[in-house]
């Protein structure tokens, strides 16, 4: 149970208003049933006739606390039994059960109702804790990590802990103070068959941990499982054009239903087990109460206790509304063992390390009328930190110019535009911005200076006004409209049926590529940031488009500090400088005429010319 308090630790601080309000009724559901129970003594003894009257009034002092009550008790049902007759008193102890009864229940009703805040509330909190963390985590874990199984620790996991152990609070928290209150009081009645019990329990309680450990092992293994369902339904949704393209349809479905089989198995071991805490625990339960059947009774028979055939039935009672309580809890432990796995898995998000961080003191941001530069300094970097994707790069960006990067796919390019607004955080060297290095300002300064417009135009199922206005907190229907006009977007968007409010669907399917490209620069020219990423911002788009696409581009480009990747080399023949990469370094460098003129190494003229360019 260690894994569990240690969540609780966690979570339940806010909560603890709500834990100290059960706890106090779960106290007064333990004492109000013990009440009601006592009262079923003089009624068995009244209606067979086993004591006496002869009862005198005690007074506190007189004797121990204990026979001072019990006294007292009989000697005012004896003159209830003498006033209005034993059938009169014996409905007014039926009718103080009934009453003590109702204030029982009352009381665990109100044990309830005081920890489902406290449940629903620390699941919303793991589901936020979660989400945030995902948020603010590097996109270099996510490269290692399935999207699916992560979207499988959100949902299913987090369903689970909410299933299993949030469900799980009210036992915990009831059982264990009824347990404790009940042996209590089988103390004070009889301490020798109570050190019996003790020895029973334990014996009891070591069966089932056993099980339970058994239990949370196949539990991990069937949420992982699960997570590798979760990212196959994703993959296929996302890749179901290229499925249906290549007749693959009989091959994920083979694969989709090997891993289902297997999480099938996984999931029937883990409902068998946990189905077996209730029978085991009531046979465990009904055995014990066999043995001290006999045990209690042999005591009484051979004279060795002073227990009443009466105190005998109360302690019986009492020990049998044990049972369940711990039957309770032993089904609860099942569950949060199951549910302990899940968090396991969640763990793995939340306790994460996220490598960017903001310094102690983070530096100043560039201040300044033009956009600050850019300059790699000596920069090297390897994703898995054997293999180098960048060596030794050398690149100053001056303010305002535009740089681009060309050269086959995988030499680096986009390594180097992930690296300036710190995605990922070189291995050697610096990457500076206005001459700071990037470690040393805040993430959030750093990346408020920049704007992307990438391959993929990434939207969100929303509408087109808060599409562009994105990361613009209080953007006006105005300021949207002139940066769609700049991103030449306007006259489409108009055109729409319901103009800016209309919803283009998940990723923006219900736009065209060059459409979803207008609105991410649109996006970029709201931002107006000083330094501008574009890559690949036309390289899927048809001709008609990329001219559209490659004006508002020229428009959004000025006055900014720009890096530019591209593989269609006309969109990027008026920069500053071109940079030619290849294997992780810069081979060569200059102006679109300098790298075709006579003398240039020819790794950019190789490239123009497999375009048809230059001829």
């Amino acid at each position: 149970m260690k894994d569990l308090f240690a969540i609780l630790r966690r979570f339940v601080p806010p909560y603890k208003r709500y834990l100290f309000l059960n706890i106090f009724f779960n106290l007064l559901t333990a004492f109000l049933t013990l009440f009601s129970f006592a009262l079923i003594i003089p009624i068995l003894e009244m209606l067979f006739k086993i004591r006496e009257s002869g009862y005198v009034l005690m007074h506190w002092g007189d004797a121990s606390f204990k026979e001072v009550v019990f006294n007292n008790f009989y000697y005012y049902t004896q003159e209830l039994i003498e006033a209005a007759g034993p059938g009169a008193t014996l409905a007014v102890l039926a009718g103080g059960l009934v009453v003590l009864t109702a204030f029982k229940t009352g009381a665990a009703y109100l044990s309830s109702y005081f920890i489902i805040p406290m449940r629903s509330g620390i699941v919303r909190d793991i589901r936020n804790y979660v989400y945030d963390k995902i948020t603010t985590l590097p996109i270099g874990f996510f490269t290692s990590e399935r999207k699916g199984d992560v979207m499988a620790r959100m949902s299913g996991d987090v369903a689970e802990i909410e299933n299993s152990v949030m469900a799980s609070l009210d036992m915990l928290f009831k059982n264990p103070v009824m347990i404790i209150v009940f042996l209590t009081t089988m103390v004070m009645i009889s301490w020798q068959l109570t050190v019996f019990v003790f020895v029973l329990l334990p014996v009891a309680g070591l069966v089932m941990g056993r099980v339970g450990k058994r239990l949370k092992r196949t539990s991990y293994e069937g949420q992982t499982q699960w997570g590798v369902l979760m990212s196959t339904i994703e993959e296929t949704l996302g890749g179901l054009r290229i499925i249906k393209a290549f007749n693959a349809e009989d091959k994920m479905t083979a694969r989709f239903h090997g891993e289902n089989q297997v999480f099938y198995r996984l999931s029937n071991s883990v409902a068998r087990r946990q189905s077996l805490a209730h029978p085991m625990s009531e046979f465990l339960g009904t055995t014990a109460i066999a043995i001290i059947l006999w045990f209690g009774g042999s005591l009484i028979l051979s004279g060795a206790s002073d227990l009443s055939a009466a105190d005998f039935i109360y302690y019986m009672v009492i020990f049998y509304s044990i049972i369940n309580p711990a039957k309770e809890l032993s089904k609860a432990s099942y569950a949060i063992q199951k549910g302990l796995a899940s968090m396991q898995r969640v763990d793995k998000i939340l306790n994460a390390v996220n490598p960017i961080a903001d310094p102690e003191h983070p530096k100043a941001l560039p201040q300044g009328t033009e956009p600050p530069g850019v300059c790699f300094d000596h920069v090297s970097f390897s994703y898995d930190g054997n293999t180098e994707v960048l060596s030794d790069i050398c690149l100053d960006i001056a303010p305002g110019a535009t740089v681009a990067l060309v050269g086959q796919s995988g030499s680096g390019k986009s390594t180097m535009a992930d690296l300036i607004p710190r995605f990922y955080d070189v291995k050697e060297g610096a990457v500076k911005v206005g001459g700071t290095d990037v470690r040393n300002l805040s993430v959030h300064g750093l990346r408020s200076l920049m704007g992307n417009v990438n391959q993929e135009a990434i939207l969100f199922n929303d509408t087109i006004f808060n599409n562009i206005a994105f990361g613009v907190e209080g953007a006006t229907l105005e300021q949207v409209r002139q940066a769609a006009r700049i991103a030449n977007a306007d006259d489409f968007i108009m055109a729409t049926e319901d103009g800016y409010d209309t919803q283009i669907g998940d990723r923006g399917c219900r736009l065209s590529g060059g459409q979803r490209q207008r609105i991410s620069i649109a996006r970029a020219v709201l931002k107006n940031p000083p330094i501008l990423i574009l890559d690949e911002a036309t390289s899927a788009l048809d001709s008609e488009s990329e001219t559209l696409v490659q004006q508002a581009l020229d428009r959004l480009m000025h006055g900014r500090t720009t890096l530019v990747i591209a593989h269609r080399l006309s969109t990027i023949r008026r920069a500053d400088l071109i940079c030619v990469m290849q294997q992780g370094r810069i081979v060569e460098a200059g102006t679109h005429d300098e790298l075709l003129a006579e003398g240039a190494k020819g790794f950019y003229r190789r490239l123009v010319e497999m375009q048809s360019l230059g001829k």
